[in-house]
């Protein structure tokens, strides 16, 4: 029998959920049925690495046997903290630590987090109930005026081909093909992105660099041709506003190319680069091991050479007053994505945040973080992402890895597990913002990770194609997973061609074409279920914004197959049923809601490998 009765996650038990302000108050209540009427119940709090400070909880009058004590606390500076109980009595001490789902253990168990932040800068309210949309833009639409003119590309006439991915005969891997999509095909669909219910476009980079991805920048300060100009930026920002939506640009502000106007490593700008000078401007952004050709690089690629980001010159021509953050800004953009942000000092951070906050007090501030961006330690130290002078959002990779695992397996505990720990450790102005994703640019496409897709890709064909006969529960599974997706706390970013049941493993195989050269007339019927889905998604959150925008969360239920939760807001609740197994699910739910999919009276069944989303009305 249970004797000790504690979990964060209910407020009964801890006041507010999630993370606290500095110096807001936090109530804290604790409940015994043994050891009976303890001497002396304490909470035990210490910041990370420093000494443990006990705080004496007071005894409330016993009920049926159940003693509960009781404290309120103030904490005045920011940081990470962690705490657990200590109950003494019958000349015993006892410790009260949680289990994996923050349920208090008596005897053992882990401390429970509590991050203390500190509320600096405006939130991004616009963001949170939206949609967001990641876009590689040479990738998405042909707005027309193709350039062809630069030398070592190759120029596509074959959108929707496969992406060039063989090495040259030095090894290397180019990234030199372009199909020609741009800034003016973006433009040019914002009435379909309005169809999907987006709100917000996140845009792979745009700025001068070599590759088709842009992620080895050439010039933070010019777009680069094959996208389009800045007239092109101005007119998309303008013009996604008049349909309710920012534009996001990313930031890689951790090295360059080294085919770039700071390196110069092929001659190929008129200024002098810090490969062909150390009296170059840009020769202390580097770190030169033997000058000029040992040089430390991203990850020890050669062609990504690494910026010192403590460099106070960089920092400033990054974050000054007429920095690259600041010329951008003054454009209206609704904020950046800063890329492998764990690469991107605390110094660097803070006057980043500084600066864009400066320009637009509500722009959003998302780094790349791929854990729990409340406790990571990276290179040696701990982070303070989320402390109240750095990030607005992070990528949701926790909610991805196990969404995708219970679609796949049914694994409903592991999941109601990991969304606890991230509503416990995140504060609330950071949950309801979270960049949740089921892939990107970076990872398989999502139908490929939920099929039996061919996993032999030693001739790299890079073709992924599920098998026929698993195609509709793949897809299905990827519905199911779409929802949790759209409906869990935080914002859902669809990565490009999702939708349209794009598949492929990672890079370049995840970056194809958006196939809007295959008519819809003549798409598969799976992939036109699979687009009204989406676009289904976007309708149910646009229409329960006022719950899903901030609602809170519950755990309801969660075992073999089955992830139950609702979201709740003001007395209005929406619950959600995810079945991830192959047989209907009879779940009743009392008080006749409405299901929001089929816009019916709730039949207390959701379908093998699908979801009920339900309100009362």
């Amino acid at each position: 029998m249970k004797t000790v009765f504690y979990n964060p996650l209910q407020t009964e038990y801890k006041s507010p959920r999630g993370a606290v302000a500095v110096g807001e108050e936090l109530r804290l209540m604790i409940k015994f049925t043994r050891p009976a009427n303890p001497d002396v119940v304490e909470v035990v709090v210490t910041k990370d690495g420093e000494k443990e400070v006990p705080y004496t909880m007071i005894q409330k009058d016993a009920q049926d046997g159940v003693f509960e004590y009781q404290t309120s606390i103030k904490i005045t500076s920011p940081g990470l903290y962690h705490y657990y109980f200590n109950v003494h009595g019958d000349e015993t001490t006892y410790y009260v630590g949680s289990d994996n789902n923050l349920d208090a253990l008596l005897g053992k168990g882990n401390k429970w987090q509590l991050t203390v932040f500190e509320p600096i800068y405006a939130e991004p309210e616009w963001l949170k109930g939206g949609v967001m949309y990641q876009i590689m833009p040479d990738r998405f639409c042909d707005g027309g005026d193709r350039l062809t003119t630069k030398r070592g590309v190759i120029y596509r006439d074959d959108w929707g081909g496969t992406p060039e991915y063989r090495p040259t005969s030095e090894g290397k891997i180019l990234n030199n093909d372009f199909f020609g999509g741009n800034i003016k095909g973006i433009i040019k669909k914002l009435g379909y992105l309005k169809t999907l219910g987006v709100t917000c476009i996140y845009l792979n980079p745009i700025f001068e660099a070599h590759s088709n991805h842009k992620y080895d920048t050439g010039n933070y300060l010019a777009i680069d041709s094959d996208f389009g100009s800045e007239d092109d930026l101005k007119t998309l920002i303008k013009r996604a506003d008049k349909r309710g939506m920012r534009v996001v640009l990313d930031g890689v502000f951790s090295h360059t190319g080294d085919d770039s106007i700071y390196f110069n490593k092929y001659n190929k700008y008129d200024s002098e680069g810090a490969y062909q000078s150390q009296s170059s401007p840009y020769s202390d952004w580097y770190d030169f091991k033997k000058f000029p050709d040992k040089y430390k690089s991203w990850w020890g690629i050669d062609t990504l050479p690494q910026i010192d980001k403590t460099n106070k010159r960089y920092i400033e021509f990054v974050c000054g007053v007429e920095g690259v953050l600041a010329k951008w800004g003054k454009l209206g953009i609704g904020g950046w994505r800063l890329d492998v942000a764990d690469e991107l000092p605390d110094a660097f951070l803070d006057a980043a945040t500084r600066r864009i906050k400066s320009i637009t007090p509500d722009a959003l501030v998302l780094g790349e973080v791929w854990e729990d961006g409340s406790n990571k330690i990276a290179y040696g130290y701990r982070r303070r992402y989320l402390g109240g002078k750095q990030l607005d959002s992070v990528s949701n990779y926790p909610f991805k890895e196990d969404i995708l695992n219970f679609a796949a397996t049914g694994d409903g505990v592991r999941l109601a597990n990991t969304v606890g720990h991230i509503v416990n450790n995140y504060p609330k102005r950071v949950l309801d913002s979270l960049m949740n994703i089921l892939g990107t640019h970076d990872t398989a496409r999502v139908l490929t990770v939920l099929s039996t897709a061919d996993r032999d890709i030693s001739t790299r064909d890079g073709r992924a194609a599920a098998l026929a006969s698993d195609l509709d529960k793949a897809m299905a599974k990827v519905r199911l997973a779409a929802a949790l997706q759209y409906m869990l706390p935080g914002v859902p970013c669809l990565y490009y061609g999702d939708e349209a049941g794009l598949e492929g493993y990672e890079d370049p195989f995840n970056r194809r074409c958006y196939p809007w050269e295959t008519p819809e007339s003549k798409w598969d019927k799976r992939n036109k279920k699979l687009l009204s889905w989406y676009k289904l998604l976007g309708k149910i959150r646009a229409a329960n914004s006022d719950i899903l925008a901030k609602g809170e969360y519950k755990h309801v239920e969660s075992g073999d197959g089955v992830f139950v939760f609702e979201r709740e807001s003001y007395g209005d609740k929406i619950t959600v049923i995810a079945n991830a197994t192959d047989k209907p699910l009879d779940y009743a739910i009392a008080g006749g809601p409405i299901d929001l999919i089929t816009k019916k009276p709730y039949t207390n069944i959701v379908p093998a490998y699908g979801v009920a989303i339900v309100r009362k009305h």
